[in-house]
């Protein structure tokens, strides 16, 4: 005889509680456990993302320590130590270098220098090694400043008893030459020579820079230029306009009796691309003191310099040259 089961009905509750806290148990911790894990994920991938996007930076400096050009900032005063050569002790030098939105101005401070020293030509050398002379700074008892003024916004500064520097390297004979300040950066030294040209009959190069007129608007600007060596104390002004498709050049010489008879001062554009326009000249018949150039060109951007030519020419020739800057506001 076959028996029926028998079933509690408070057994069987009691089991359902029982087998539902058990599930509701297991679905807490599988829930936890999925959480904490992608919690886990999400902080890793946070410490992983800010991990590739921390840059860190060095100042790098030539092994040698004889190259240190700089790009200067904006609207920032900049201190610059100048360290003096193996042969010149017990010399001491700082630069004040501020640059604008329309150049840049140095201020030189040298003292420590011999006693009969009377005057050193300052230098701002560009990426290439190519340096473009800011003007001498004459000494009084062994020390000296000047105030000079660039478009350049990457140079190191170099002061040297040699009037009329080329080139810059490891063979160049100088007295002062910038550090890196604190916080900034050497600028990779280029190979190309860009801006430098050599011309047939120069020994040696032009070092132009460009004025970057294309930054000026459509304003007139003023652009200064003073001569050094032979042609100390000789300056010269040119006020440069900006418009559509041709830029216009107009020269102003003050003192042209300073000017050697027979000197023909020619007033070339220097483009870009490494080429040279002339743009006009005049020259010295003895008889006027004032002259003046009036010109205009298509180049939209150029450098402008003045060389002392001996005889009409069709590029430049002349060792004695100069560039013009914009004045630093």
């Amino acid at each position: 005889m076959r028996h029926k089961p028998v079933y509690h009905g408070h057994f069987c509750v009691h089991r359902l509680l029982y087998f539902k806290e058990v599930y509701l148990n297991m679905s807490r911790r599988i829930i936890t456990i999925a959480l904490s894990s992608a919690l886990s994920l999400l902080l890793a991938s946070a410490v992983w993302g800010q991990n590739t996007t921390v840059t860190k930076k060095e100042v790098v400096v030539h092994p040698d320590g004889s190259y240190t050009v700089i790009e200067y900032p904006i609207g920032k005063e900049v201190r610059v130590s100048l360290l003096p050569s193996a042969t010149l002790k017990g010399g001491q030098g700082t630069a004040v270098v501020t640059r604008s939105a329309d150049g840049t101005k140095v201020v030189l401070n040298v003292t420590g220098v011999p006693a009969d020293t009377t005057s050193y030509y300052a230098y701002a050398v560009d990426p290439n090694g190519a340096p473009t002379m800011l003007g001498p700074i004459t000494f009084t008892n062994g020390t000296g400043t000047a105030e000079f003024s660039t478009p350049m916004n990457q140079f190191m500064l170099v002061l040297s008893p040699t009037e009329g520097l080329t080139t810059y390297d490891t063979s160049t004979t100088y007295v002062f030459r910038s550090d890196v300040p604190k916080g900034y950066a050497v600028v990779p030294r280029s190979v190309s020579k860009r801006g430098v040209v050599p011309v047939s009959g120069v020994a040696g190069a032009y070092d132009v820079p460009l004025l970057n007129i294309s930054s000026w608007g459509a304003d007139e600007r003023e652009v200064k230029l003073k001569f050094g060596g032979e042609l100390q104390g000789l300056e010269a002004k040119a006020y440069i306009t900006p418009k559509r498709g041709a830029t216009k050049v107009r020269m102003h010489f003050d003192d042209m009796k300073k000017v050697p008879a027979g000197k023909r001062f020619t007033l070339w554009a220097y483009s870009p691309d490494g080429t040279y326009t002339k743009l006009g000249q005049v020259v010295n018949g003895g008889g006027r003191d004032e002259s003046e150039i009036k010109t205009e060109t298509a180049l939209d951007n150029f450098g402008l310099f003045i060389t002392a030519e001996d005889a009409d020419v069709t590029t430049p020739t002349s060792k004695v040259y100069s560039v013009f800057t914009v004045p630093s506001s």
